[in-house]
Parts: structure tokens; C-alpha cells; sequence
């Protein structure tokens, strides 16, 4: 099963960057987006009340180039003269002009996630200088952050991180840093992306506490905690000294979060919404379970267990893990494959009840995990979300929240990154090994 997959996975690599690769404005210039955005309650009616195989039929790949075209485009225009970007402060949500707000890491980083994610470089296409200017914006922010402050940035009460977390800036940079140092971009100063990703991995693991939460979590720290466990995981794929020991702190953390066995969801870390802690116990648990999968594969192929031997603690042991380990990767296999199945229903899809900056988060939390887990589900997931994601775009090419994270700068970037994700199926691969 996993040499299938890993078979499909190279064609749809290849495709995805044909298909959601950079689209710059000269690409179907005079062309204009047909699909008109839903009325009312958004994610009440796209994300919740109606079922999923009604809206992958909108993800074709003149919807996605289009879509992301203009996407790019309203972000290039939204990037403030610093060169960061900035979602505003929780106290004025209601300012929606990019250029009302401050620039803040977080939504940076999100933003130049999604121009590298796009294809965007720092030698071609339209928005090489809006890159540039962003990579420029982290770096010098997060080389200026003193080293006993817990943050790197002195910016404070932004939607992000009253939402998800006081110390979500150096979490979602480090993770772009990180994808950065992947991609390995001519033009990047390697030695001094590895340094700030140094800083932002030192600042993460000092504010996980003993329980393997991030400290100062916002309305929803779930996905702040989930969110620094890919980081972590992130770069550690790219060579950085990450502590192992945090890291399983980590993992354990979201995986307590969801029990398999009685399907029962903590919540209270997560403003009471099922939707962000299931998907972070999808994430925290991909990587293990993945290893499990391949564990039991192998020990196949050895002849040491029948094809159809399923991943139990006692075919794990026979595969060649200890008592403990084989306990340990089977809950991780349970909880990943339990909770994957749980946050795609179309009632823990509905959130919060309709479209916040969370919500988009926890959908790509989910898709990303598995990718990480070389999931077979992961293409009728994407086609799925994509379609929705395609069908609340705003007129203008952008994204906005109805909710909590309500800034559009922040919801544009994490749709593109969605549409986009198939252009860092090889990275999140990686992240999985």
C-alpha cells in the first residue's frame, strides 16, 4: 500500500505545481473569476450544514489558478512599506484596510508562506520583491528580539495572538524559516535564516511548559500548542537542534487531547470548539503513525507478518518494537486515524459556527497532517476543501473572518496556502520521516 502511494504521490507532486503553481496577472489576464462567493453565514453553509461531495465539484483547475491569482494579487497590494504585514490589534477587528494596521511576524510569515508555497522566488515572478521584503521584514525582527525576552517581537495584542496565543509569532515563523531553508532559494542567506530559525526554536521550547502546552495560549491556545509542535517538527526536517524530550512533550499533549476509543474530545484548551483540538491531534499524531504503518510494511516484506496483519500492539512487537514503543505507536496510530475521521465531519468542520482565521487554520492543520502521514484520504480531503475554500472568496481576491480572527490579510494568506498545499507535498513528506 505505501509503495502505491508513494507512486501516486510523485504524479500529484508534479501536478500540483502545474496546477497551483505561481499564476502571476499576465496568466488569463483578461479572464475572470465565475464562481460567485456564498451569501449569509458562510461557513454555516459551506463548511457545516451541507455535505462535502457538493462542493469538490468548483475545484477545477481554472477555479484554483484564478483564485490564487487574485489572491497573490491583493496580498502584494496589502504589504505594508516595512515590508511586513499585519492582521491589527483584537481591540479595533473591525479595521479591515491592510494598511490601518501595524505589520506583526505572525501574519508576515503566514503571507510569505504562501508567495514560496505559490512558486514565488526571490529571481522570478511578479511578487519576488514583496518576498524579499517580507524574509527581510522576520529576519531583522526576529534578530532584534532580545534574548530574555519569551517573544520575538515587541508588538503586542494582535488578533493573532489573543486568539491563538502570545507566542504564536515565533512559532509561525520558525516554520516558514524552516520551509524556507527546504527549498533552499537562490538568493537566501542560509547561515543567517538557520540562526533566526535557532532563535525561534529556543523561544518555543522555553514556553512549552511541563505538560507540553505553550504558555500565554490565547481563546483557542489549542492550535498555538498544535501549531508549535509542526514547527518544531519543521525544523528539525531541516537540521536544526530541536529537544527531543519538548517535542514529545508536545505530541503527547495533542494526542491526550482526542481519545480514540471513546471519541471523546478535550475542548476547554480550544474556546470549547471541537474542530481546533481534533485537528491538532491529527497533526501531533501523523508522524508516529506513519512510522507505525511503515514499521508493520516492512516487517511484511521480511515475511515476518501476513499481508493483511493489521497495526496492533502485537504485530508491532513482531514488526520489532519494544512492549513500550509498540504501545505508544499504536495510540499514535489510533488517535490519528480516529481523529482524521472525526475533523472532516461536516459537523466539526462547522467551528465556531461560521469562517474565523481558527477555522482556516485547523483545516490546513488537518490536510497538512495527512500529507505528513502519506495519507491515501489526503486527495478527496483537498478536493473537498478546496472547492469550499473556492466558493467564499471575497470579489476583490481576498478572505476575511467573520469571527475572532477576522483580519483578511491573515485569512487570505492561510486560503492560498489551502489551495496551494500541493506544491509542499515533498517538504510535508519529509516532516514525516
Amino acid at each position: 500500500m505505501k509503495t502505491k502511494l508513494i507512486l501516486l504521490l510523485v504524479p500529484i507532486a508534479l501536478l500540483g505545481f502545474v496546477v497551483s503553481g505561481f499564476i502571476s496577472a499576465e496568466d488569463y489576464p483578461e479572464t475572470k473569476r465565475t464562481l460567485q462567493p456564498e451569501k449569509g453565514c458562510v461557513f454555516m453553509t459551506t463548511m457545516g450544514e451541507q455535505s462535502s461531495e457538493g462542493f469538490k465539484v468548483f475545484k477545477t483547475n481554472e477555479n484554483v489558478q484564478l483564485s490564487v491569482r487574485d489572491g497573490l494579487s491583493w496580498l502584494a497590494e496589502a504589504q505594508l512599506n516595512n515590508g511586513g504585514y499585519g492582521a491589527g490589534s483584537h481591540a479595533a477587528q473591525h479595521i479591515k484596510d491592510p494598511h490601518a494596521v501595524n505589520a506583526d511576524p505572525a501574519t508576515t510569515a503566514m503571507v510569505a508562506q504562501a508567495l514560496v508555497r505559490s512558486g514565488i522566488t526571490l529571481k522570478n515572478g511578479a511578487y519576488a520583491e514583496n518576498l524579499k521584503n517580507a524574509i527581510t521584514y522576520l529576519l531583522e525582527t526576529v534578530e532584534n528580539s532580545p534574548k530574555t525576552d519569551p517573544y520575538i517581537t515587541e508588538v503586542r495584542d494582535t488578533q493573532i495572538q489573543r486568539k491563538l496565543g502570545q507566542n504564536i509569532d515565533a512559532v509561525l515563523t520558525a516554520q516558514f524559516l524552516s520551509n524556507l531553508l527546504d527549498r533552499n532559494l537562490i538568493g537566501i542567506d542560509k547561515k543567517r535564516v538557520n540562526r533566526a530559525l535557532d532563535i525561534c526554536v529556543a523561544k518555543i521550547q522555553a514556553g512549552t511548559d511541563a505538560a507540553g502546552k505553550q504558555k500565554g495560549a490565547g481563546w483557542a491556545g489549542v492550535l498555538q500548542s498544535g501549531l508549535a509542535n509542526s514547527a518544531l517538527e519543521a525544523a528539525q526536517s531541516v537540521g536544526a537542534a530541536v529537544d527531543e524530550e519538548v517535542l514529545n512533550r508536545a505530541r503527547n499533549y495533542q494526542k491526550e487531547n482526542y481519545d480514540d476509543k471513546s471519541g471523546n474530545v478535550k475542548t476547554e484548551d480550544g474556546a470549547g470548539v471541537m474542530l481546533y483540538a481534533v485537528s491538532g491531534s491529527v497533526r501531533a499524531s501523523a508522524k508516529d503513525a506513519r512510522k507505525a504503518e511503515e514499521k508493520l510494511e516492512k516487517a511484511k516484506k521480511q515475511g515476518a507478518l501476513p499481508e493483511n496483519a493489521p497495526v496492533t500492539v502485537d504485530n508491532l512487537i513482531k514488526a520489532g518494537y519494544t512492549e513500550a514503543e509498540a504501545i505508544d505507536y499504536n495510540t499514535s496510530y489510533n488517535v490519528y486515524q480516529s481523529a482524521k475521521n472525526t475533523a472532516q465531519q461536516d459537523d466539526v468542520l462547522n467551528g465556531f459556527g461560521n469562517n474565523g482565521g481558527e477555522e482556516f487554520l485547523s483545516f490546513l492543520q488537518t490536510g497538512e497532517s495527512m500529507v505528513v502521514n502519506k495519507d491515501s484520504d489526503w486527495k478527496q480531503w483537498y478536493d473537498n476543501m478546496s472547492g469550499r475554500i473556492l466558493k467564499i472568496q471575497n470579489e476583490d481576491g481576498s478572505w476575511n473572518g467573520h469571527h475572532c480572527i477576522t483580519s483578511p490579510v491573515f485569512c487570505t494568506a492561510t486560503s492560498v496556502l489551502l489551495l496551494t498545499v500541493e506544491n509542499d507535498l515533498q517538504f510535508l513528506s519529509n516532516m514525516g520521516k
